[in-house]
């Protein structure tokens, strides 16, 4: 069995949506860091990944967290609730809760916790001011309800500046490119004490986003405007990629 068990749980951000690969399979910050962490600590790793496109914070919890746990993970990472902060009537406080309780069964099963927040897409959304103003709120208020916790892995991407801007995020505007993820992954490695590639925390630029005015409101903002209205999710039906250990070598040189 290997040292590190890392187990990762969420919603598209944790899933890897935005970093496609060529064969059309998602990778993400997550298998980045399950990849990176073996090729730092020349070991190999156990790595599992529960997170689904498109969930809200309260089914991650129902849904992801025990699978999670009862894979006996030596560490598991949490992030949640961008999905709720797009949507009206959100109550911060609630998601504050479930971050709460996965905390609560970390500390019960043994496991260490890996504290995630999302990027900030608000400046090339549509309503910007009203995400931006969300998200802050709900950054704010996990910072300091964790704030004596010194024993929380804490990756905050949220008030990254550079990791907001246009050069990191897919054509979607939503959802981080490859380099995007390869910059989550090298903070989450960071703050693990392991030494990311230096390349990581700022790839070449990828070319841009092709999908402007009309087209990006009908190829992206439709579909997602008609999932709201018929209380359908992109994750309906998906099962997660990873839900069951396999080993992640270090790479071979």
């Amino acid at each position: 069995m290997a040292a590190v068990r890392y187990v990762a749980i969420g919603d598209s951000f944790t899933e890897g949506v935005g970093d496609e690969l060529p064969d059309g399979r998602v990778r993400g910050w997550a298998d980045l860091v399950a990849q990176g962490w073996a090729d730092a600590s020349a070991q190999p790793v156990e790595y599992a990944n529960f997170a689904i496109r498109g969930k809200l914070v309260q089914p991650i919890v129902e849904q992801q967290l025990e699978p999670a746990l009862a894979l006996q993970p030596t560490h598991l990472s949490f992030n949640g609730g961008g999905n709720d902060m797009l949507r009206p009537r959100t109550s911060v406080s609630r998601v504050v809760d479930a971050f709460t309780h996965v905390l609560n069964r970390c500390d019960e099963e043994g496991v260490t916790l890996i504290l995630l927040s999302g990027a900030n897409p608000s400046a090339q959304l549509p309503l910007s001011r009203v995400i931006q103003r969300r998200g802050d709120l709900l950054s704010a208020a996990v910072s300091s309800k964790f704030a004596d916790r010194t024993d929380i892995v804490r990756a905050f991407n949220w008030p990254d500046k550079e990791l907001s801007s246009p050069p990191y995020w897919s054509e979607d505007r939503l959802h981080m490119n490859a380099r995007g993820h390869h910059r989550v992954a090298a903070r989450v490695l960071t703050a693990l004490g392991q030494e990311p590639p230096a390349a990581w925390w700022s790839l070449p630029p990828l070319p841009p986003a092709v999908a402007r005015g009309t087209a990006y409101y009908r190829e992206h903002v439709g579909p997602w405007i008609q999932r709201r209205l018929t209380g359908t999710s992109s994750g309906d039906g998906r099962e997660p990629k990873h839900g069951e250990w396999f080993e992640v070598g270090p790479s071979v040189s």
